[in-house]
This record gives C-alpha cells, sequence and structure tokens, in this order.
C-alpha cells in the first residue's frame, strides 16, 4: 500500500510521553515577529495539529509545496514547529524538518492520523485515515494501520478521553464521520457515528474536551450575503459545537473565528499554563496564496457564566504591517458594493482590497457571471464615510471569453463612471484622458483621467458583452479610485 501524508494531520500522545532532548538532523531556529509564525515566505506550513508535551508547544503541519501561481494542493512534506510558552506577537522557535532522530518516551507513544491515498483502493475514494506511530514527538514514524469507506476522508482529529477511552472524527465536503477506537489506536470499536446537525460544516474537524463538555470545531461554510460565517462559497470561517458525550449527538454552538486571508481555514487548539491557545492558517507571509498557508496563533477565551461554557469570538492578530507608501487610490477607505445580487462564489470585497492576483480564484475578484442569467448591466458602488476627492480612476477586469462572447465572462461592451453631487443627483464624471473609457485587459491598467469632483459615492456601470438576449458577465480584480494627490 502506498501512503503519503496529504492535506491534514493529527498528532497525539498515548498516555505519558517525554520529548526527546535531540533535535531533528535538519532544524532552523528563528525568531517569529507575529502571526504568522514563519512569514518571510522560505517556508510555509498549513494543516496543523498542535500538542502540549512538557511545557512545550510542538505544532505538527503539512508543507505547502504549491507555486506562486499554482491553484492545487501539493503536501507531501510534513515539518514541526516547537516553542516554550510562545507569544502570539512573536518568539523564539525551532522548526523540525525531515527524520528525526527516535528516543522513546517514559511509557508512552505517538500516534500521527494523516489521510492517505490507496494505491489500490476499493472504495470510490482512494483517500483514507493511515496510521503511524513513534516513540517520539519528533518521529520517526511507522506505517501501522490505514482504512477508508465511501467519503473522502481527510481531516482527522483525535481524543483520549479521561477514562482512556479513544475517538476519532474525519471528514470534508459536508460529511463528518467518528468512530470510537480500540485501545490499539488503530482497530475500530463499534459502529460509525454520522454527524449531520453542525451548522455549516464543511471539514477539518478538531474535537477536544474542557471539563465535562465534549468541543467540535471546525471549518464552517454557508455562504451568503447574510452569513453570519462565510461571504463566499469559497471561504471558511471556524464555527464549533458542544456534545455531552464523545460521539454526540452535537449542538452549533456559533462562530470561533471569522474568515481568515486564505479561502480554506483549519483549527487546532492546545491549553499550557492555564491558558487556551487557537491555531490556524493564512496566506499572509511573503509570497503567500490560498495554497502557501502560514501558521498563526492567537489566545482562545471562555465565558464560563454560560452553560455549558462558550468559546468567546478569537480576534486574529498580525505582526506589525510596514510603512504604508502614500498613494492616490482611495478606494481601501471606501464601502463597496453591488447594485445586483452578486453570484455566491464571487466577492465584492475583492475589488478594493488592493490585489490583484496572477491566478485568481473566484473570491480574489467580482463577478456578474450567473450562466445564462447574467444581467446585461452591472453598478458598482463606492461609498466614502466623508467627502472625497477623486480625478482618476483604473479597472483591471478579470476575463476568460474573448470580446463579444455571450457566454463565460468576456470584456465588458462598455463602462462608465458617475458621481454623487451634493444635491444627492448621479452625474458622469468628464473625462480627460485620451482613449476614454479603456476596456483593455491587463492587470495594470491604464489611468481614465477625469475633471476632479467632490463626493461620498463614486459608481462604475458596466455594459456587457452579449447577442440574442443573452449576455456574458462582467469580472473586475480592482477597481481603483484616485485622489489629485497621494495621500
Amino acid at each position: 500500500m502506498a501512503l503519503y501524508v496529504a492535506l491534514a494531520l493529527s498528532l497525539v500522545v498515548r498516555s505519558i510521553a517525554v520529548a526527546s532532548s535531540h533535535l531533528r538532523h535538519h532544524t532552523r531556529t528563528f525568531t517569529s515577529t507575529g502571526n504568522p509564525i514563519l512569514a518571510d515566505g522560505s517556508i510555509y506550513s498549513a494543516v496543523h495539529a498542535p500538542l502540549v508535551i512538557n511545557e512545550t508547544v510542538y505544532i505538527l503541519s503539512g508543507q505547502d509545496k504549491a507555486g506562486a501561481t499554482e491553484n492545487n494542493f501539493i503536501m507531501n512534506e510534513w515539518q514541526i514547529f516547537e516553542a516554550q510558552s510562545p507569544d502570539a506577537s512573536g518568539g523564539r522557535w525551532i522548526l523540525h524538518q525531515d527524520e528525526a532522530r527516535p528516543h522513546r518516551g517514559a511509557n508512552g507513544k505517538f500516534y500521527l492520523y494523516a489521510p492517505v491515498t490507496q494505491a489500490n483502493s476499493a472504495t470510490s475514494d482512494p483517500f483514507a485515515i493511515g496510521v503511524a506511530v513513534s516513540s517520539n514527538v519528533l518521529g520517526p514514524f511507522t506505517d501501522a494501520h490505514s482504512s477508508g469507506d465511501t467519503i473522502q476522508n481527510i481531516d482527522p482529529t483525535f481524543l483520549v478521553d479521561t477514562d482512556g477511552r479513544v475517538f476519532i472524527y474525519f471528514g470534508t465536503f459536508g460529511q463528518l464521520r467518528g468512530y470510537e477506537l480500540a485501545p490499539d489506536m488503530v482497530t475500530i470499536k463499534g459502529s460509525v457515528t454520522t454527524v449531520t446537525s453542525l451548522m455549516g460544516y464543511f471539514e477539518a474537524p478538531w474535537l477536544m474536551k474542557r471539563g465535562t463538555t465534549y468541543y467540535l470545531l471546525y471549518a464552517a461554510n454557508n455562504a451568503g450575503e447574510s452569513s453570519p460565517c462565510t461571504p463566499t462559497s469559497y471561504h471558511a470561517c471556524i464555527a464549533y459545537g458542544t456534545a455531552p458525550s464523545p460521539l454526540g449527538p452535537w449542538t452549533s454552538r456559533g462562530i470561533v473565528l471569522d474568515i481568515v486571508s486564505s479561502t480554506t481555514s483549519h483549527p487546532g487548539v492546545y491549553q499550557l499554563g492555564g491558558e487556551w491557545f487557537i491555531t490556524y492558517h493564512t496566506r499572509d507571509a511573503v509570497g503567500g496564496t490560498h495554497f502557501r498557508r502560514s501558521i498563526a496563533f492567537d489566545k482562545l477565551k471562555w465565558d464560563d457564566a454560560t452553560s455549558p461554557p462558550s468559546i468567546l469570538k478569537v480576534k486574529q492578530t498580525h505582526r506589525p504591517a510596514p510603512a504604508q507608501t502614500p498613494t492616490r487610490n482611495i478606494a481601501p477607505r471606501a464601502t463597496p458594493s453591488s447594485a445586483n445580487i452578486t453570484p455566491i462564489q464571487f466577492w465584492i470585497n475583492a475589488i478594493n482590497d488592493g490585489c490583484v492576483e496572477a491566478n485568481p480564484l473566484p473570491p480574489d475578484y467580482w463577478c456578474s457571471y450567473a450562466a445564462e442569467e447574467s444581467p446585461q448591466t452591472s453598478t458598482l458602488r463606492y461609498k466614502w464615510n466623508t467627502t472625497v476627492q477623486l480625478n482618476g480612476a483604473t479597472l483591471a477586469l478579470f476575463t476568460d471569453q474573448s470580446a463579444g462572447s455571450n457566454i463565460g465572462v468576456p470584456p465588458p461592451a462598455s463602462w462608465k463612471m458617475e458621481y454623487l453631487t451634493y444635491a444627492g443627483l448621479w452625474t458622469a464624471v468628464s473625462v480627460t484622458s485620451s482613449g476614454g473609457y479603456l476596456i483593455t485587459v491587463t492587470d495594470s491598467p491604464k489611468e481614465v483621467s477625469f475633471q476632479t469632483v467632490s463626493t461620498t459615492s463614486l459608481r462604475a456601470i458596466l455594459t456587457v458583452s452579449g447577442s440574442g438576449g443573452q449576455y456574458g458577465g462582467v469580472g473586475v480584480n480592482e477597481w481603483a479610485a484616485l485622489a489629485p494627490t497621494a495621500q
């Protein structure tokens, strides 16, 4: 059976264990400056599992290896981050890579649960949950067992309960399965538990216990403009549920962590020195993308006045941002909106995030595409809290079809801009640049200059291509609204 670590990991310790005093053959010591933990873009890390041994935090993670413009999960290696009393604002970490020197703990073993692909699978999906065992938290790990069923078996999470019983959950694409395991940590005991009661469950479960209550954190998606969790079908927040026993029944309780900069999200939780912490990943490292993610962590706090105790929403922290260069683009200070309902896979907030992706996913741009129901005209609007001055704009378009097409996303047939006067009237801007409203498809569009206006709102009206009563969509990567001088 060919196995490889992919997509998600869960590292647990059975009984008492002592971490090795020997480092792995390939180690690196670095000083974090804040979230994400390793932010220089030298190595990316995601889908992780934290563990505390002798007051030392270990975070096992996959290593994202996708290229800068590659939209694919490539995770065939794993690594471990190690720190003592880590602080989210920064501090010393050790990164262990490749294989470790074995060192046996005291009467304990470590078990690594990972999704693997079976070379000769008899099931409809080749993903299975593999198990590897080691006497050392840093490895090496020896293949112990793997098993699968008809769902995509990824994102395992594991709990050794206070009474010694062992439980595992896993699953993605809305499918969540749970089992009790025998004391050997490998053999399935009893029948499967299928969970359908958790709001928006998508993937990445994390099972834990506090007091007498069981908690299951997970990546959730119940997309929509009024969603408390995810604005698009590509995003995920971290939600949670509680249960009186490890196999349920589970009750949804709310949101732990809002969406992060990457489309995926993945929780892990550990306790150290009487405090609780949540690990997650983002794309906030240098060169990060949705497929080049990096681990972050923050404090997780509780409201013990509720029954059962509830988890308070976590506030993401970030490393200090570099000083911003003055810019004429004041679109990021505005609130964007669309006159038409934005299809669920696209995101209105993408048009003024200051970023044009080389190979964007749908939430990286705004688009009106709705197949045969795509509207002929779309209107985008910026609204500022105070009066601003504007004298130009640029429009970076997203397209996947040629001009004039009535399918897919071609360039618009035309577009124009209007500003809101003091009297509350929409009035066309007076274009002064040659060429008028350009529809050239480029990530660095030329400026459309116009006579300076004072306003609280600017809108772009885009007329799409089409024929025969059917229209293509129109896509916008970025719409910059330019002030007369840099600010």
